[in-house]
């Protein structure tokens, strides 16, 4: 498979197919405690991915790694003020400061749609893999529990695709990605239930 020069060396596609690969998969150790280290593996894994999917000219998914690095900015950060806010009491624009980043997301995904054919089949599977990372990407922002159940419906549509285009880092990657998906669910939920737990015994304090 071809691959791209840089500082006179030849890197195959394949070096940039399992190298993101790895990242995301460390990535998601801390995101099991919801540590926001998780934001800076994942960060790191779009340099790869995005030389990877230039060189394929999957447009979608290049601009995809652009709405994740904003995603991984944005949740470091609100992360960060969400840490604030509940040791420390310091409130802030949630809501506001969201709204305009998830809305650059939408614009980026606009553009790319708008690059792509749509009279290859292929691309319709795309379009339903990258809107669903989105969606499953706003849900992880928010440590929402149902994030996780809408990964795994990506790692089935992309295994799908990325067989197809025979990347076989991404498509070993998606049943890795899957497991540890039930895996971060359940810890998730257990996660919840605590603090539902914790909250009743408050009021019940009260």
């Amino acid at each position: 498979m071809f691959g791209v020069t840089i500082g006179g060396w030849q890197i195959p596609q394949w070096m940039f197919d399992w190298c993101g690969s790895i990242l995301v998969v460390i990535s998601l150790v801390p995101l099991f405690r919801k540590h926001r280290s998780y934001w800076h593996w994942s960060n790191a894994s779009l340099v790869p991915y995005a030389l990877l999917f230039v060189q394929a000219k999957q447009w979608m998914l290049l601009g995809l790694q652009v709405s994740y690095l904003l995603f991984g900015l944005h949740g470091l950060y609100l992360w960060h003020l969400e840490q604030q806010r509940d040791d420390h009491g310091r409130q802030f624009a949630e809501s506001r400061w969201y709204a305009a980043t998830w809305a650059i997301s939408i614009g980026i995904f606009a553009y790319t749609v708008a690059l792509t054919d749509f009279g290859d089949g292929w691309n319709w599977v795309q379009f339903l893999a990258v809107g669903s990372t989105l969606l499953a990407n706003f849900a992880t922002t928010r440590k929402w529990s149902w994030s996780w159940p809408v990964w795994i419906l990506v790692n089935a549509v992309q295994a799908v695709y990325f067989f197809h285009l025979d990347l076989w880092g991404q498509f070993t990657l998606q049943f890795v990605l899957a497991a540890m998906s039930v895996y971060g669910w359940r810890v998730w939920l257990d996660s919840d239930r605590q603090a539902v737990v914790g909250r009743q015994e408050v009021i019940h304090a009260i």
